[in-house]
């Protein structure tokens, strides 16, 4: 568990004055994520998420909280933000900004099934679709200019193998960047996040997406690939995995997004390098960590081994969207 940030229940109970939420009961310490503090806030009408920013700036919160509220409002489950008095969606904590929002009803799984997958494919084409008339602008925080100023800042520290595997793949993705079919494909604000542990099952049904603390203005080919790397890869009974994506689960995830958003030919063409895009990402934000770790509380730095078995997989080759078999999903 990740708590850059203590409070106490005299400065919470004074904080949420003015907010619809009802009477402070209890508050405890959520036991995941690493960029932010969060807390599960129970009260008289119900559940409800803190999270007070460790990183991010005020200045940078309208457009992540924007998001929210604007996909909630487009009917997708997830969290919408609880205004204070003044109708500001998020104000100072303990020196921190911090906002609180209603909280999702599920539980994340560890090894999705099939209509699982599919379920959240449909829940990113749908979101795709949904932010065409979304006025924020902010670029992926972690795309690929963050991940070569993090690739500069950890080359004293990596070892060589590692250090070329990272050089070689972010010259691969600049190439990428260049190319016609990467500058025509769709774009908008993206989670970027969504990750198993970001969103909530009920049973075969999505019962939300949480944490858009990295959501950002990119393709909306590289979100759907982030999100493939995590929900479709193979998982072995003590947790390990080797990266490779397991055909079926795939197909289910690119079904429920193509029968909401059908992908064009630029898209096709480019699945297999925004898989490496995704993988890269990832690794490189994990290595980082690694490297260099911020003072916490608690903190679980999660292993860059994981990240760099997927971008070796998905450097190896995947089968091409045409060849899989969707509808059978």
């Amino acid at each position: 568990m990740a708590v850059f940030t203590r409070i106490t229940q005299t400065e919470l109970q004074e904080w949420l004055h003015g907010r619809d939420c009802g009477e402070l009961l209890s508050f405890e310490g959520i036991e995941s994520g690493i960029e932010n503090t969060n807390y599960f806030v129970n009260t008289s009408t119900g559940r409800f998420v803190l999270t007070l920013f460790e990183k991010l700036k005020a200045e940078d919160l309208p457009f992540y909280l924007g998001l929210m509220q604007h996909l909630a409002k487009k009917g997708l489950a997830v969290p919408g933000p609880i205004p204070n008095a003044k109708g500001e969606l998020f104000n100072p904590l303990n020196g921190k900004p911090a906002t609180l929002v209603n909280c999702l009803s599920g539980k994340s799984v560890d090894r999705p099934n099939t209509a699982q997958c599919e379920q959240i494919g449909r829940f990113c084409a749908q979101a795709h679709l949904a932010v065409a008339d979304f006025k924020g602008n902010t670029p992926n925080p972690r795309g690929l200019a963050w991940i070569e100023s993090a690739m500069h800042e950890l080359e004293s520290h990596l070892p060589d193998q590692v250090r070329a595997l990272l050089h070689n793949e972010v010259n691969h993705q600049k190439a990428v960047a260049e190319r016609h079919a990467y500058k025509m494909l769709p774009k908008g604000a993206v989670h970027a996040d969504l990750f198993r542990d970001n969103a909530l099952m009920k049973g075969d049904a999505l019962g939300g997406v949480i944490d858009f603390y990295f959501a950002g203005v990119d393709t909306f080919l590289f979100d759907l690939a982030v999100t493939a790397n995590d929900w479709c890869i193979d998982v072995s009974n003590d947790g390990q995995s080797q990266g490779e994506l397991q055909l079926d689960s795939l197909a289910a995830l690119l079904k429920g997004y193509q029968d909401i958003r059908p992908l064009n030919n630029h898209e096709c063409d480019l699945w297999q390098d925004m898989l490496r895009a995704a993988g890269l990402r990832f690794w490189t934000s994990r290595l980082y960590d690694y490297y260099m770790p911020r003072d916490a509380e608690v903190l679980n730095v999660k292993d860059p081994k994981h990240f760099e078995r997927i971008l070796v997989a998905r450097r190896s080759g995947i089968p091409a969207i045409q060849h899989l078999n969707l509808g059978s999903a």
